[in-house]
């Protein structure tokens, strides 16, 4: 996507969080709204890239996690 496009996608996108938020919202809670529609963002792309884990990797490691006390590496995505 050009640059200027996404520029533009990207003022769109806060436009619509902050016509959603109550007229007495905190900076605060923009904030943290704008976060949480990048963090969302994100996670599509890592889907759509197939970077995931199924839930029994991820399992599998927090137990060894757990019964070793530390961690063992950084989560593989396969």
């Amino acid at each position: 996507m050009p640059r200027e496009e996404k520029l533009v996608q990207t003022k769109e996108t806060v436009k619509a969080v902050l016509d959603r938020l109550p007229d007495d919202c905190s900076l605060d809670d923009v904030l943290y709204h704008l976060y949480v529609v990048q963090a969302v963002a994100r996670g599509r792309a890592d889907v759509e890239a197939g970077r995931t884990l199924s839930h029994e990797q991820v399992a599998e490691e927090l137990r060894r996690k757990w019964l070793t006390g530390r961690y063992c590496g950084q989560f593989s995505f396969e």
